[in-house]
């Protein structure tokens, strides 16, 4: 089951991403903690809906042991939220997913896995898809700024400062679902139920923060009906939270390449939803990719 958890987290953070390229504000400079706040809020519903409907004992305990795992993802998320006003979403979120590869390097390196010529070849072709995507996306629109003679927003054009924030997030989200994958399926130390309410209200609780932090320090109004599609991408965030802890559970090692390859749902449904346009060399990669995928779903049957 860790195949179809991990193929459903990838769509649903997919998703998020649709949304978040739709909803990202350029001129709030305070986009970034209004979308921190939606994702605790959407996650702190989740989890004590979720607590209750299962019947459920939390021990208040397992968001201090869960808590480096925890902070390591709220952290990368934050900085990526907050590189989203530096950096165009589709250069940010390939370079970002790029973590699924670091965290598979690092779980072999430190717990050595018996790997089948069809799980490398699937990680490799998933990996080399998504750092694909990314140069083929920044080429395609450079092109396109060069046709329309549109003069770039300085502060989205790539310097060190605006690639600096996905890089941190890929280092960071690496080492957390680093840790993820020793917590959850090398060394068994949390319970899957366990670790989603541990994240969760652990998300919920930086969500309250954050609130505290824009209303009574900035004193900024924070209205959470018109904040919809921020929402939106927090549920779909949450969704893919649920599905992920299951599949890291199963099979660590495979799943946080497989799950980085989000990105490529990403595109496609902008493709869908947003009528964005992609050029042959673009869905050559997201085929390759689909065929990734497709040798570790063989590779999961055998």
């Amino acid at each position: 089951m860790w195949f179809m958890f991990a193929l459903l987290t990838a769509f649903a953070w997919g998703g998020a991403d649709l949304f978040y390229k739709k909803g990202s504000d350029s001129h709030d400079r305070f986009s970034h903690i209004k979308i921190v706040i939606m994702v605790g809020l959407v996650m702190g519903i989740h989890g004590t809906a979720y607590l209750l409907i299962k019947g459920l004992h939390f021990d208040p305990a397992d968001m201090i042991r869960y808590l480096p795992v925890s902070a390591l993802y709220i952290l990368s998320m934050a900085i990526g939220y907050f590189g989203l006003r530096y950096i165009e979403l589709s250069i940010s979120s390939p370079v970002q997913n790029s973590s699924g590869a670091i965290t598979a390097i690092l779980l072999y390196l430190f717990f050595p896995h018996d790997l089948g010529v069809f799980e490398v070849m699937g990680v490799a072709i998933i990996t080399c898809g998504v750092v694909g995507l990314a140069v083929l996306e920044k080429r395609a629109e450079r092109q396109a700024l060069r046709s329309s003679f549109t003069k770039v927003d300085v502060k989205y054009q790539i310097g060190v400062m605006a690639i600096t924030f996905p890089i941190l997030y890929c280092i960071l989200d690496g080492l957390g679902t680093f840790a993820d994958g020793i917590y959850l399926d090398e060394l068994k130390l949390i319970g899957e139920d366990a670790a989603l309410l541990a994240y969760e209200f652990t998300f919920f609780i930086c969500a309250v923060i954050a609130y505290a932090y824009l209303v009574f320090v900035k004193k900024q109004r924070f209205n959470l009906f018109r904040e919809r599609v921020k929402g939106y991408a927090a549920i779909f965030e949450t969704t893919g939270q649920f599905f992920y802890v299951f599949a890291m559970s199963g099979n660590a090692i495979i799943s946080a390449p497989l799950i980085a390859s989000y990105s490529i749902f990403s595109v496609i449904l902008s493709r869908i939803f947003l009528k964005e346009r992609l050029g042959r060399l673009q869905y050559g990669v997201i085929v390759l990719v689909m065929i990734g995928i497709a040798l570790l779903g063989l590779a999961d049957e055998l």
